[in-house]
């Protein structure tokens, strides 16, 4: 692993859709952002996958002609190995689950292609931390992606985002119930730490305007509050929303995740310079920014195709309003479906 630790055996929780063709020159990997799965699409449980208007017949992603791979990451809490799972002694990981990087992600991805026999991605494409790992594939393993789509992402993680993510991860370790990680040797969960850190995290995947639009300053009926002192609508879906999310999510993989994300920068080890890294890049590439995002705002879009085009690489750029902030990149749109399906059905 890129951190020198060493994660002997693993299991990865994939989900496919559609067929591998013969040549088995079809397959389009779908990297899932922080708090994602491998449940990319279709119906589970009651759940819809979270790209489910992207990825099936007929759809953006057509999977009458491509045959799609979409795995849980490592660290995370969907079934693939993480703080949940069990150590080689048979002791749970907790907070002492290795350190990871995108970089593994990529690594531990790579190992599932050889096991299909897949020698070439047709295309690798993800959204937020998804976009980091379809860029760090495209560089790490160029021979092996034809086509990359880096969907509201950036090449490296800014200190304003890693300031964010660290109150986050202090909130949940502030958690009574935290016990330095060590929380399910109690029988407890730090839930409340965990919701706050998920209702702040929550507010930087929106945008003002979305949010001025849905919810104003309008006030909470009192029969559908969540929370006695809740006064405002926007007050009340973001204790919903923290709520379900602690209901399924593991606090240690939240800080094990963000602290994927604060590493990230592509341009690592090439000097610090973007262009060096995409000198070996020899896949096509698309990027997608959007206008109302300010998590990963349009600049970082436009500095890795910029760095692209200057290492001469082949580098399509779409700047999208979009009405959900950060989140846009999950949501159906006319004009950046378009793009995505004209990019990968596009000889």
């Amino acid at each position: 692993m890129a951190s020198g630790e060493a994660l002997e055996g693993f299991e990865l929780m994939t989900d496919f859709y559609g067929q591998l063709n013969d040549k088995k020159d079809n397959a389009v990997l779908v990297c899932h952002a922080f708090s994602g799965s491998h449940h990319a699409a279709g119906k589970r449980d009651n759940n819809i996958g979270w790209w489910d208007e992207f990825i099936g017949p007929d759809k953006t992603i057509d999977t009458n002609h491509f045959f799609v791979v979409s795995v849980n990451n490592l660290g995370s809490c969907f079934g693939s190995s993480g703080p949940l799972s069990k150590d080689k002694n048979g002791e749970r990981f907790n907070n002492n689950f290795p350190q990871l990087e995108v970089i593994d992600w990529v690594e531990s991805q790579k190992m599932l292609a050889d096991k299909l026999g897949i020698k070439k991605w047709h295309l690798v494409v993800g959204g937020s931390l998804g976009g980091m790992q379809s860029l760090q594939w495209a560089v790490s393993y160029p021979k092996m992606v034809k086509k990359v789509g880096i969907l509201a992402a950036a090449a490296k993680t800014s200190s304003q985002n890693i300031a964010l993510n660290e109150v986050e991860r202090e909130v949940i370790r502030k958690d009574s119930d935290f016990h330095d990680g060590k929380y399910l040797e109690f029988n407890k969960s730090p839930a409340k730490g965990l919701k706050a850190a998920r209702m702040l995290g929550h507010i930087t995947y929106l945008s003002a305007k979305n949010m001025d639009q849905r919810f104003g300053r309008k006030l909470q009926n009192t029969d559908s509050k969540i929370a006695e002192d809740v006064d405002f609508e926007i007050e009340n879906y973001l204790q919903y929303k923290g709520g379900k999310f602690a209901e399924s999510f593991d606090a240690n993989s939240y800080i094990l995740l963000t602290k994927v994300m604060d590493k990230f920068d592509i341009a690592h080890g090439y000097d610090d310079s973007l262009e060096s890294a995409l000198e070996n890049i020899t896949a096509e590439v698309l990027v997608v920014s959007f206008t109302s995002d300010w998590m990963f705002p349009t600049r970082n879009g436009k500095e890795i195709c910029l760095a692209s085009i200057k290492a001469n690489k082949k580098c399509s750029y779409i700047e999208l309003e979009g009405e959900h902030g950060h989140d846009s990149f999950l949501y159906p749109n006319e004009d950046y479906q378009n793009a995505i399906k004209n990019f990968i059905e596009s000889k």
